[in-house]
């Protein structure tokens, strides 16, 4: 078992302060920080200390880092990706692919690695499960499309639009308007009649007709300890909060607004789902000495685990451990590793169940049970 040291991504949505008073850093940063990512992503790997990267370290040996059942079933790669989001700002509405989407797409896609326009960084699906840390407000799915029909009705211009979803057509009015021909002149005045965060979201993106589409999702609000499931297809956006973040390896993004990014809007209409639905917000279920949020991801578990006095947690399959609040020490087959505020861990496969002790909190990503 490794303790980890793990980059910040710095992205215009992020926070001055978040991440660094969760890293014990000096506050606030020059620039945002957005993103601590915990795992063996090509794009970012965590790095063992005085070693090499994680990916490296796990290429060096599939097997025994991560399981012969993870290796038959994901290739020899960590199947998910763990991070720490600090939500200062709205990030782009946004879809992931599924599978059999993203195999196709990166097979066929022509655009060069690296060109901004590109769809596809890779062959894997992105579903995500994000757990609240602080209060979240986020954006995901599709409401009631007589509800939303409702609210743009208020707007003469947006009649096509309030045709379509009368209709119960959610597909085609998304259509209507990302091939809006003059976002200024609409996005303005459909955010006056519907408020917040849609009039926030306007100040922001004032000729961005993905101000709109937000106006025809489900808003959800997350409290401490609350997490949601997002699957592949739906679109979605996070708003504000700071949260933890498990979803499969992947970096596969298709943008719908809120952005000044590229949106490819024939691709991304070919693999979202614009049925209309509530997202799954979870509350953790107990499990030993877990609490754990179920999803159907076979690519990831997550569990949250409040350390007081002793747990023991199993063995088997590769671990990330990630201590948000007080100290932790894990102790494994003769091993120690402490853990602090934004520390976190790789537990190989190989190796005995692993003994967590102090006062702290910590998140296990890890594969599901068979």
């Amino acid at each position: 078992m490794e303790r980890l040291q793990n980059p910040v991504q710095e992205y215009a949505w992020g926070s001055h302060t978040v991440l660094a008073d969760l890293l014990g850093l000096p506050s606030p940063t020059e620039r945002p920080q957005a993103e601590l990512w915990i795992g063996a992503h090509p794009a970012a790997s965590s790095r063992l200390p005085g070693g090499p990267s994680l990916d490296e370290h796990i290429a060096a040996d599939p097997e025994a880092t991560l399981g012969p059942a993870a290796v038959a079933r994901f290739g020899p790669r960590l199947p998910f990706l763990l991070k720490v989001l600090a939500i200062a700002a709205p990030l782009s509405l946004q879809v992931h692919p599924d599978r059999e989407q993203a195999e196709r797409g990166f097979a066929a896609e022509a655009t060069p690695p690296g060109d901004p326009a590109r769809n596809y960084k890779d062959d894997w699906p992105k579903p995500e499960l994000l757990c609240a840390l602080t209060d979240v407000h986020a954006l995901c799915g599709m409401r009631d499309p007589g509800e939303s029909a409702e609210l743009l009705a208020k707007v003469p211009a947006l009649r096509p639009v309030v045709d379509s979803l009368a209709a119960g057509d959610l597909r085609a009015a998304v259509k209507t308007l990302l091939t809006w021909p003059s976002p200024d002149e609409v996005v303005p005045e459909a955010a006056a009649v519907a408020g917040e965060p849609y009039a926030s979201l306007a100040e922001r993106y004032p000729a961005d007709m993905g101000v709109i589409l937000a106006m025809l999702m489900n808003e959800v609000r997350l409290a401490p300890g609350q997490a949601m499931y997002v699957p592949p297809r739906v679109p979605h956006a996070y708003l504000d909060g700071t949260a933890v973040e498990l979803m499969a390896g992947s970096d596969n993004v298709l943008r719908a607004g809120l952005t000044p990014k590229h949106v490819d809007v024939p691709e991304l209409l070919n693999i979202a789902s614009f049925e209309p639905g509530r997202p799954d917000v979870l509350d953790p279920v107990r499990h030993g000495e877990e609490e754990v949020y179920l999803t159907p991801a076979p690519e990831f578990r997550l569990s949250r685990v409040d350390v007081a006095d002793d747990a023991v947690l199993p063995a088997g399959g590769p671990q990330l451990l990630l201590c948000t609040d007080g100290r932790v020490e894990l102790h494994r087959d003769g091993r120690t590793t402490g853990l602090g505020r934004g520390e976190a861990a790789f537990a190989e496969h190989r190796g005995g169940p692993i003994e967590a002790t102090g006062a702290g909190v910590l998140f296990r990503a890890t594969l599901p049970e068979s």
